[in-house]
């Protein structure tokens, strides 16, 4: 199970702490994504070549994890007023975005799901939209990005360092190619170009803002993310800044509890002829699934 948590008492899961953490990319796996949704019940399967589904108990909501899939979109959500029409609203992340933040969207959506259709179906205010939309932008001003108009129709929030971008298109869109393209009413993405980001995800229209609020207050949240110096798909390269994470100190508690474990007996001290030695800084190393 992958930590993000600075307790002293959490399990880390890496070497390095990643940061900014947008500059972190995917830990390889669905489960932490996952898992919230299947805490709910939803039922899980799989197609012929391992692609994994959850479906809500009333249809109304599909979540695919496609690392099998046709494109680069890893992970799509769609919801639906009727499960036999298109879908009310869709979001995207590519199969490079920090699963942290999928992770986030998809305890949100479990969340909204708990309070029913009138939650995660939510359509935004339309007669100010954009005044509904700046909900989900907050976080970002609170925490320093800066806004900008790139263009016509659309307003960008820019990270501190310039190295992570979220759009939000004010005109008029395709209903259909917001689900299948990054043309979509919301645009994230990391790294210096546009056209070539290290990760991206995208929300239609109708995505519930609050959905997209728990994206936005994870991505600017000012925590490192913890990866593997060695998996170097797991953080951008030449951009993220990776801080050694040290063992913990041991506690004057740790320290008696260490002296008792170790101390022996004269005679039993005498008598041994090796004393295994191992380093407390050592790690085993196991295989870690890769999609």
């Amino acid at each position: 199970m992958h930590h993000t948590s600075h307790s002293p008492d959490a399990e880390i899961d890496g070497d390095v702490y990643v940061s900014p953490r947008y500059l972190a990319g995917t830990i390889g796996i669905g489960d932490p994504a996952l898992d919230p949704l299947r805490a709910l019940g939803w039922d899980l399967h799989h197609d012929e070549l391992a692609n994994a589904f959850l479906t809500a108990p009333d249809h109304t909501v599909c979540l695919g994890f496609l690392p099998e899939g046709p494109d680069e979109g890893l992970w799509r959500i769609n919801a639906y007023d009727n499960p036999f029409d298109p879908p009310a609203w869709g979001v995207c992340f590519n199969d490079s975005c920090p699963t942290e933040f999928v992770t986030a969207f998809t305890t949100a959506l479990a969340h909204a799901y708990q309070q029913g259709p009138s939650t995660f179906l939510a359509k935004p205010d339309t007669n100010d939209p954009e005044l509904n939309a700046f909900n989900a932008i907050a976080p970002l001003v609170n925490r320093g990005w800066k806004i900008e108009y790139p263009r016509w129709g659309v307003l960008a929030l820019h990270a501190p360092d310039g190295l992570a971008t979220l759009e939000y298109t004010t005109d008029s869109l395709d209903p259909q190619a917001e689900l299948t393209t990054r043309e979509a009413r919301w645009h994230l993405w990391a790294g210096t170009s546009i056209d070539r980001p290290a990760w991206y995800a995208t929300a239609s229209t109708d995505t519930p803002v609050a959905l997209v609020k728990a994206v936005t207050e994870c991505v600017s949240d000012p925590a490192p993310l913890p990866r593997w110096r060695q998996d170097t798909h797991s953080y951008v390269r030449d951009l993220a800044t990776l801080t050694p994470i040290l063992p913990p100190v041991p506690t004057p508690l740790d320290v008696q509890r260490t002296a008792a474990a170790t101390r022996r007996p004269a005679a039993a001290a005498a008598a041994a002829t090796s004393v295994p030695r191992w380093s407390t800084t050592s790690r085993t190393t196991y295989p870690r699934p890769r999609r």
